[in-house]
Order: structure tokens, then C-alpha cells, then sequence
């Protein structure tokens, strides 16, 4: 039998050979960016149970807030509201990596800085400042800087931040409580036109100013799990499906703007409201049409569509890296929890409002993706914990580091808007042929339903025809002339048929365009 299968084996080779498109290239995401375990243990249960066996001693590192301090160094506050201090985590592997506990007895810190020698972390009731005075290493000063916002205590009640503006402001988010009881309305605001009753400002962004100011911001919000800013300085955050929540949702926080989440109008009256005069709620209509009957509901930056780019967005960090982690220095980072995983955004600006694409970026992390700080080194620490509910992943808990290989994907690098269509910006020259055919490419448009039911689905879908298809001389850029863009819908993209000069597919053919706007020009 040795010769038969020697020669048949030979023939493969020599087929092989003679036909050079037959390369096999690496098509795996772990080819690009690999993913580092500095803690993360295995267990078989929610982070409770029995098995655990986590390391060192009894740390749960269940990573709710993450500081870059240096190039060997980073801080992380954990979920059971203390910050430890961690050396070595850029080492790779990381095998001497210490801990030392810095602060403790905070109440579920969801967010950390590091700032003029200071620690600020978001608790359920202030924005602290936590400092060590005397130089021993642990905190001996913790201080409150702001607060005034309603904790009802509803379990649902999670403050977010702070994120540091170009300003010096800090900004941070305020959870819904879903379902209040009668103990919890008791400690409740009511708006009493439309009805709602919520903790004060629950459901707000708010910004902090350098003199410890507390500013009511923007609106609308039911868990806003991730805050961001952009390198104009604009600040960001993302949503998570829900009730009047159609699907995840990156947002664009300035003052005065409403964006889902009713119940947040409780605190409406209050002092210091940039928000007035909503007198009726739109519940059951196409979103685009609700916008048309509530001029203050303003539009998502982003629609992640459900299951497609994610089903509980966290976290967004800038790419400040100037290429170290990559080809996309600029754009946007979004966790992803449920499916443990990374999503890329590019934004830009037309007619004033903020839109853009979403693309899949990294999965196959460890537990659910809850925080996302770059490195000085422009790699990615990632923090998770899936606080005992659902996620992908083989632990509950944990800190992961994505380090970019320096090989540079075949990806949609951008998707731009145009009057007629979309212009795609590929990380990579393009195959010409299969770049100008039509049957590389799928487009459609869909929306979802603004109303009162938790989520929605995708509705008034509509496949989009390409009339012309136009490559760049370099390849890296293609225009793709579409009939029928529609304003206010998603309009997503898959390019499977499209690949490079080496004949390699796209690692990530998808794209989902939020078309708030088309351009003039």
C-alpha cells in the first residue's frame, strides 16, 4: 500500500504545483491579532461556583475598569469594588505578572482613569477620586467629586465612567431600572405629563467639569455599557437591545439629544433639563418614521443588526495607536459580551451628524468583553467578566491582551457614503475582475421598530441592484452605484466575491452602514 498512496500523494503535489492560484492562504483572524491570556481561569459555571479555582489566592478578577499606567503596568477596578495594581502584563507569555491591591470597599466600580496622580472610577452613587497620599502603595484618600444622581437600588442601576474628554471633562453614563417596584418608585422623580417614573437622572449621560460641576448631557439611554471619544473630541456611547431598544447601538452624546429609552423623560422637569416639550411618545412605528413625529429623537450613529455584529455591546476604544495595532489608527473598538468578541467601527460626518459602519473584528475570547484599554505599546488589554449571565467563552472572568501579529488583514478597511452609493476602502489592492463584478456583492436596506417591545426585528427589507461598479487605479478603493439608498435604515453589505491581487477572500466580508444621511456631493 506504501507505493499507491505515495504516488497519489505525488500527484496532489505536482497538481498542486501547477496551478499557482491554488495557494493556501491564512485566513484565520488569530493570524492578524493573537490573543494573550494573562489571567483567565476555566471553570464550569457562573463565577460563584465551586469549581473556581482563581489565581492568586482568592482575586475574582471579574474586570470592570481598566487604566493604562505605563509600559509595564495597568490598573484594573473589578466588579467586587476594589483596583489592583498589575506588573508584567505586557511580558509575552505573561508568566511573572503581579498583583498588588491598591483600593477597596468601592460599590460596583463600572469604569477607571488615571489622571494627575489620581485614580477616578464611576461608583453606584459618585465619581470618586482615590489617591495614595503617604507613598506606600495602598489608597489612603478617597474623595467625591460628583454626584446626584438617583439610586432607587434596583438592582439595574449601574453607572458607567468616567471617559476623559479633550476638555477635561468626565462623562458618564446611568443604567434604566427595569421594572421598578413600589420601593424603588418610592425613592423615584415622575415626569407628570408622560408618567414615568425613574431614579433622578437615570437614563442620562452627564458630564463632569474640571471644577467637579455635574451637567446633565443628553438622554434616552438603557444600558450604557461602553462610553468613547473620538480624536475630534466628540464622545460616544453604546446601548444594549431592549425595551424601545430595536437592536446595540453606538450614539453620539451632545447636549439636548433624546435617543431611545422613554422611561428616561421621568427626570425630564428637573433643574438643569437640556431636554423639554416631549408631549407624546411614538410606540409601534418604522424608527425613521418616528423620528419625523419626535424631532427630539435623534438617530444612532451605529445599528449593530442582532446577532449579525453582536448582542450586547460594552466598551469603545479608539485606535490612538498610529499604526502599532494595525491598519485602522482612528477608528472605533466595541466590545461585544454576549458573544465575547470585538466588532471595528468607521465613522465620519455628513451634513453635521455622525454615521458609519460597523464590521465583525475579533472573536474567541475567553468570557464576555466588558472593558477595552490600549496599551503603550498599541496593543489591546481586554477585561472581562460575564457577571454570571450568558456569554461565550471557557471562564467567567478575566484579563486577555490582543496583540497585533504585523501582518495586515484583507479587510473593508471603510465604507463612505455617497450621493449614489458607497465607495469601499480595502486594506489591501483588490483583484480587479472579481472587484467589478456585480455577483461579488449583496446589498439591502432594512429599519427596525421604535415601540415599547423589547428589541425588534429587521422590517421593510429591500434588495438594493449595483447600476455600476468603478475600481481605482491602485485598487484600494471601489464605487459601488446603488439604486434606492433609503435615509435613516441600515444598509448592509456582504462582499464574499470579492479578492486580492494573491487571490484571498475578505477575512471579514460584512459591512453595516447606518445611513443617517446622504451626501449632497
Amino acid at each position: 500500500m506504501v507505493k499507491p498512496i505515495f504516488c497519489l500523494l505525488l500527484s496532489l503535489f505536482c497538481l498542486t504545483a501547477a496551478r499557482p492560484e491554488a495557494k493556501v492562504f491564512a485566513e484565520s483572524e488569530d493570524d492578524y491579532y493573537r490573543i494573550v491570556s494573562i489571567m483567565t481561569p476555566k471553570a464550569q459555571t457562573e463565577s460563584r461556583s465551586k469549581n473556581w479555582k482563581p489565581a492568586p489566592g482568592d482575586l475574582v478578577l471579574e474586570v470592570s475598569g481598566i487604566a493604562v499606567l505605563d509600559d509595564h503596568r495597568i490598573a484594573v477596578a473589578i466588579r467586587k469594588g476594589e483596583i489592583w495594581i498589575l506588573d508584567g502584563v505586557y511580558d509575552d507569555p505573561p508568566k511573572n505578572v503581579t498583583y498588588k491591591r491598591f483600593a477597596t470597599a468601592l460599590h460596583e466600580p463600572l469604569g477607571l482613569i488615571w489622571k494627575d496622580g489620581a485614580f477616578y472610577t464611576v461608583q453606584r452613587s459618585e465619581l470618586t477620586r482615590i489617591r495614595d497620599t503617604d507613598g506606600d502603595g495602598t489608597a489612603d484618600e478617597y474623595m467625591t467629586v460628583a454626584k446626584g444622581w438617583g439610586v432607587t437600588g434596583h438592582y439595574h442601576e449601574y453607572a458607567y465612567g468616567p471617559k476623559l474628554d479633550h476638555d477635561g471633562n468626565m462623562w458618564l453614563t446611568l443604567n434604566i431600572g427595569l421594572g421598578l417596584k413600589k420601593e424603588h418608585k418610592a425613592r423615584a422623580v415622575k415626569d407628570p405629563r408622560l408618567g414615568f417614573a425613574q431614579g433622578r437622572w437615570r437614563g442620562w449621560g452627564m458630564k463632569v467639569t474640571p471644577d467637579g460641576e455635574l451637567i446633565p448631557v443628553c438622554a434616552g439611554m438603557r444600558s450604557p455599557a461602553g462610553i468613547g471619544v473620538n480624536r475630534a473630541g466628540d464622545v460616544f456611547y453604546t446601548d444594549q437591545q431592549g425595551n424601545w431598544v430595536a437592536t446595540n447601538t453606538l450614539h453620539h452624546m451632545r447636549k439636548g439629544a433624546f435617543f431611545h429609552h422613554v422611561e428616561a423623560l421621568a427626570s425630564m422637569g428637573l433643574p438643569g433639563s437640556p431636554i423639554h416639550g416631549i408631549k407624546t411618545i411614538p410606540n409601534g412605528l418604522p424608527f425613521p418614521e418616528a423620528v419625523k413625529q419626535m424631532p427630539q429623537l435623534k438617530p444612532p450613529a451605529v445599528w449593530f443588526p442582532y446577532k449579525k455584529a453582536g448582542q450586547s455591546a460594552t466598551d469603545v476604544m479608539l485606535d490612538d495607536s498610529g499604526g502599532k495595532f494595525g491598519p485602522f489608527d482612528g477608528q472605533f473598538f466595541v466590545g461585544e459580551f454576549t458573544q465575547a468578541a470585538i466588532n471595528r467601527v468607521f465613522l465620519e460626518q455628513v451634513d453635521g451628524e455622525y454615521q458609519g459602519a460597523c464590521f465583525p473584528f475579533r472573536e474567541g475570547f475567553a468570557s464576555a468583553v466588558l472593558r477595552l484599554a490600549q496599551g503603550t505599546d498599541g496593543s489591546m488589554f481586554v477585561g472581562l467578566t460575564n457577571r454570571g449571565w450568558s456569554s461565550l467563552g471557557t471562564a467567567s472572568y478575566g484579563l486577555q491582551r490582543l496583540v497585533w501579529t504585523g501582518k495586515t488583514p484583507f479587510e473593508i478597511k471603510e465604507m463612505r457614503a455617497k450621493p449614489d452609493g458607497f465607495e469601499l476602502v480595502f486594506t489591501q489592492p483588490v483583484d480587479p475582475k472579481t472587484a467589478a463584478d456585480p455577483e461579488s456583492y449583496k446589498l439591502k436596506s432594512y429599519t427596525y421598530t421604535y415601540h415599547s417591545t423589547y428589541g425588534s426585528d429587521e422590517i421593510l427589507n429591500r434588495n438594493l441592484p449595483l447600476e455600476k461598479i468603478t475600481v481605482s487605479e491602485d485598487g484600494t478603493r471601489v464605487r459601488l452605484k446603488v439604486k434606492g439608498l433609503r435615509e435613516l435604515y441600515v444598509h448592509e453589505l456582504v462582499a464574499d466575491g470579492v479578492k486580492n491581487k494573491a487571490g484571498q477572500s475578505l477575512l471579514h466580508p460584512q459591512a453595516y452602514y447606518t445611513l443617517n444621511r446622504i451626501p449632497k456631493k
